[in-house]
């Protein structure tokens, strides 16, 4: 590769990492956001797991999960968080 192609792909590299940047921010604010119940919300910080996981695969090439991990870790800890808050509620 040439030093102009790895200019381009850097320049690529870049405007993606603030377009996620700005996705990211803007999640976090919908994220104090209320009024749209659980299900918003949810989709929101499921989106915020896939942008953040978006940012490793950019930057630290094959360290990131695939999208099936990934879910499948998402999937494991809200299973660990709700047998906790159940395990909570039966106690009280």
């Amino acid at each position: 590769m040439n030093p102009h192609d790895l200019k381009s792909i850097e320049n690529q590299r870049q405007a993606l990492l603030g377009q996620l940047t700005a996705a990211e921010t803007a999640l976090r604010t919908g994220l104090h956001a209320h009024g749209f119940g659980s299900t918003a919300h949810a989709h929101m910080e499921r989106a915020m797991a896939h942008i953040q996981e978006a940012y490793i695969a950019i930057n630290e090439i094959n360290r990131a999960r695939t999208v099936g991990q990934l879910v499948n870790d998402l999937i494991r800890v809200q299973q660990v968080m709700d047998a906790a808050t159940h395990g909570k509620s039966h106690r009280i």
